[in-house]
């Protein structure tokens, strides 16, 4: 397309076609490297309400009913970091499901937080940031579980941590805990893992391999009962913060989906398995839909017991995501004539039509899939082709974060069986414990203390 003329409007640079008095911008660019035209009312739009549709609003609820005291929430709509100059927000649930005690999920509640955000450069963009965090999540997880190993305690935790930034909601997820996302366009997202033996077939191949045992338990006489567990220890998940005792083929690296939601929104709900193994996903939204969230937590709980009755803690986080409220527009001036010129610049005319729509230029109303990734090996989920890899400082520990001097960090390939030739200076690194911790994940060492 051809233009009669260029100029700049709004710090916009756009052309001008005489025939139709169309004003295009130029903001995208083709394949052959040229750029190609917008209508300049979409770009307008574009600059004007860019801040606006940034952050959606979150509205969140909260219910549950206790049996045994080891369920355990962290809610927080209002985590600060600094961006540039200034500060943005974001949010973070997290569902912590004890078992054998409440000890690994009271402290995974108040340090994994933490820990993330610690794996994380400071000196990021948003989308940097967001891109950071899946890398930044495996190495929160495994520090929290190595450190809660210190302690001496034997009890563990399933894990469903999700942080939302803007309208991108990454989860990360270890153990029966789930969540889901009912996009409001449509569809239902599954953004977690299960972790239960009797229905992952990867995760008991991968124990068996690392030399645990898979077994029901065996009543005499031959007869086995109950869901499959992992000997020692007996744990019927295969990963876990905690559970010291159980062999660290149990592993604490999280199963991450990150999601782009349109900008509609959606709900999501977040729930220990005391509602899942009552309630289908489709069957918990149904029994909800129209509540606000405080009362659809409610219901959600109270459907689930109906169902079982109260077997274990059962705990529900329902949280909507929502496009702000925009005031109502201003009713428009009344138009003033504009001669000569301008108007063979400006207006289109009335008998004239064209094919760009703004409609074609708008944010496309679906859910887009940015990450997944489930591999339990640190190898694989630290790895050097990782985007932001080299914005981590090289000599620093990529689990605990410790500095360490150079020559000091083990690569997190070494002793790897990947088929591609890699070199002890490919990055990134470990520290000697961490190294330990990682060869003890994949059975290449008996199982110690840390």
């Amino acid at each position: 397309m051809g233009f009669d003329c260029i100029v700049y409007l709004s710090g916009i640079l756009a052309g001008v076609d005489l025939a139709t008095g169309l004003v295009f911008g130029f903001v995208t660019m083709s394949s052959r490297g040229q750029y190609q035209p917008v209508p300049l009312s979409v770009l307008l739009k574009r600059e004007s309400s860019n801040e606006k549709i940034e952050k959606p609003e979150i509205v969140h609820g909260l219910a549950s009913q206790s049996k045994k005291g080891e369920d355990f929430t962290l809610l927080k709509t209002e985590c600060q970091r600094t961006r540039g100059n200034g500060v943005t927000t974001f949010s973070v649930f997290g569902l912590f499901d004890g078992h054998n005690g409440s000890a690994a999920a009271i402290y995974t509640k108040e340090n994994l937080l933490n820990n993330v955000l610690n794996a994380i450069p400071t000196d990021l963009n948003t989308d940097e940031w967001v891109a950071a965090l899946p890398r930044a999540l495996v190495s929160g997880f495994v520090k929290t579980d190595k450190d809660f190993h210190k302690i001496g305690k034997k009890s563990g935790t399933t894990v469903t941590f999700v942080i939302i930034e803007g309208w991108v909601i990454t989860v990360a997820s270890v153990g029966d805990s789930q969540c889901i996302f009912d996009s409001a366009n449509g569809g239902i997202y599954y953004l977690s893992a299960d972790h239960r033996l009797d229905f992952n077939e990867d995760e008991r191949e991968r124990i068996t391999a690392s030399g645990g045992d898979i077994g029901r338990l065996n009543a005499g006489c031959g007869t086995e009962i109950g869901p499959l567990r992992c000997w020692p220890g007996g744990l019927c998940l295969s990963r876990s913060i905690g559970d010291r005792d159980v062999g660290e083929f149990i592993v604490p690296v999280p199963y991450i989906k990150q999601i782009k939601m349109s900008t509609a929104g959606g709900r999501m709900i977040i729930s220990s398995d005391g509602v899942w193994d009552a309630l289908s996903a489709e069957a918990a939204l149904d029994c909800c839909r129209g509540m606000p969230p405080e009362a659809a937590a409610a219901q959600i709980v109270k459907e689930a017991l109906q169902a079982n009755g109260l077997r274990d803690d059962t705990t529900c986080i329902v949280i909507d995501i929502l496009p702000q409220e925009k005031p109502a527009a201003p009713s428009p001036p009344p138009k003033k004539p504009v001669k000569h010129l301008l108007m063979s610049l400006f207006c289109k005319k009335p008998s004239e039509s064209f094919s760009y729509k703004d409609k074609e230029y708008k944010e496309p109303y679906v859910v887009e899939e940015l990450f997944e990734e489930g591999s339990a090996l640190l190898s694989e989920r630290l790895n050097t082709k990782y985007p932001v890899c080299n914005m981590f400082k090289l000599f620093m520990c990529a689990v605990c974060q410790i500095e360490m001097k150079p020559g000091e960090g083990i690569s997190v390939h070494a002793r790897t069986s990947s088929l591609v030739k890699v070199c002890p200076w490919d990055g990134p690194f470990l520290c000697s414990s961490c190294q330990e911790k990682k060869e003890a994940m994949e059975g290449k060492r008996p199982s110690g203390n840390d």
